[in-house]
């Protein structure tokens, strides 16, 4: 193997591994990192952003739509942001990026809510204040299982059912990522499911609606972004842009020929005929008699020559020695 095919091999193979920077998830990354460079540029106060029984108590309504893209650490920001990338991309390639936009906005301000409401309820000794992508993370997942028609799941090669693929990444994020809350995540989880079985309906955008919205200035930039893939409202044109055309290089891939029709056709008009019967017309064919069930027809076909031929014989002999006597 030369050096140039062992690089187009691990091109491949780090192409299949990495998963493919779809618009809403860049769009959602790019603000991550503008909140968390406007935390550190202005030196905002710890927790700022984050959502907890502050919303209900001071009326900080505005957090439930900005604690997703607040971190408080470098470590949190690239671990929340990893999640997400390979976690919701198919919630988007499977709804589009307008819908995606607008459910990422349901699904985190749904689930802050409950968990506002919830630690509210609690003891105010608990600090249980969240933020990052983790929830609406999960919550996109929930989405995601409820809408699948496969029964069955593979995550490092153990197999288990689809419906609990959530609980599996809850159980791995909780563990690995951190300023994580369990409650806020298994609420998140719940959420998710709520939206998949239809019960937020109301609130859910139509295949119409978001295409026309994908022609207007925000969502029209974003379709221009090269390296980025957007993904349509339209299922026709969300096909198209997943599922592109493959067109093989002439050559690549074994054609069988068939012969047309016309030559066929020409072919069976050079038929010869054999006492009836089409023959083939090749320089090493020869004439060969219609096949008969019973087994009698050479038989029959040889009595009627030989008859004949002694017929013809006899007459000739008979004719002969008449014209000899007369003679």
């Amino acid at each position: 193997m030369t050096v140039t095919e062992h690089f187009k091999t691990t091109f491949r193979l780090v192409k299949d591994v990495v998963p493919v920077f779809t618009s809403g998830i860049l769009t959602v990354v790019l603000l991550s990192f503008a909140v968390f460079g406007i935390q550190t540029f202005f030196n905002l106060t710890e927790g700022v952003f984050s959502v907890g029984a502050s919303v209900f108590r001071n009326g900080h309504l505005h957090r439930l739509f900005m604690y997703p893209f607040y971190h408080r650490t470098v470590p949190q920001l690239l671990l929340n942001i990893a999640a997400l990338v390979f976690l919701s991309g198919s919630l988007e390639k499977g709804v589009g990026t307008v819908r995606f936009l607008v459910l990422f906005l349901l699904l985190s301000s749904t689930s802050g809510l409950l968990y506002s409401f919830l630690h509210l309820l609690q003891d105010d000794s608990i600090q249980g204040h969240t933020e990052g992508l983790v929830p609406v993370t999960l919550a996109c997942v929930a989405l995601t299982t409820m809408h699948t028609k496969m029964t069955r799941a593979f995550l490092c090669g153990v197999s288990f059912p689809t419906m609990a693929l959530p609980w599996v990444f809850l159980i791995i994020t909780t563990a690995l990522i951190p300023h994580s809350v369990l409650p806020c995540n298994i609420i998140a989880i719940l959420v998710g499911w709520m939206y998949g079985k239809g019960w937020f309906s109301l609130l859910d955008m139509s295949e119409a609606r978001a295409g026309l919205l994908e022609k207007m200035t925000p969502f029209r930039l974003l379709r221009g972004i090269s390296g980025v893939t957007f993904v349509p409202a339209s299922t026709e044109e969300r096909r198209k842009t997943l599922l592109p055309q493959i067109n093989p290089t002439p050559g690549s891939y074994p054609v069988q020929a068939y012969a047309p029709l016309s030559s066929i056709n020409a072919a069976s008009n050079t038929a010869m005929m054999y006492e009836g019967w089409p023959q083939s017309a090749g320089p090493m064919s020869t004439p060969i008699p219609p096949l008969n069930l019973h087994g009698h027809v050479s038989a029959h076909n040889f009595g009627l020559s030989h008859a004949h031929f002694s017929e013809q014989s006899s007459g000739h002999s008979c004719n002969h020695s008449h014209g000899h006597s007369h003679g």
